[in-house]
């Protein structure tokens, strides 16, 4: 006697919280201060990691030196913005790197870190 048995499994549900908005304010340094205290005393180590951090070259932010915009930064930051979904403007982005760039940074480093948390799985049963 064969009989057919039919094994249903749990689907997990992923639970995220996405937005379309930094999790944090450009002078937010106070949610996690070790890290602007980082990039307040050693801005060029700070910038690699957070760079790294990204997934890009290391030395990559070494070369907004060269400019009057730091054109790393500004790109870094549009890269950051377009991968998490974050609404902004090039233009909004070029002024906070040009005007506060290791405020820009942080919040950049904020970023990556708050939206590098895992996934939550719930099983629906």
């Amino acid at each position: 006697m064969s009989g057919r048995m039919v094994v249903t499994q749990p689907r997990p549900f992923i639970n995220s919280s996405v937005s379309n908005k930094w999790t944090s304010g450009i002078c937010d340094c106070f949610h996690d201060l070790p890290l602007c205290c980082l990039a307040f005393w050693c801005l060029p180590c700070f910038a690699c990691k957070t760079a790294h951090d990204a997934g890009e070259c290391v030395c990559l932010p070494l070369l907004d030196v060269f400019g009057c915009i730091p054109p790393i930064t500004t790109a870094l930051r549009v890269s950051v913005r377009q991968r998490y979904g974050i609404e902004g403007t090039v233009c909004k982005d070029c002024v906070y790197a040009c005007c506060c760039g290791p405020c820009t940074w942080c919040q950049m480093a904020r970023e990556i870190k708050s939206r590098m948390s895992p996934i939550v799985f719930t099983n629906m049963v």
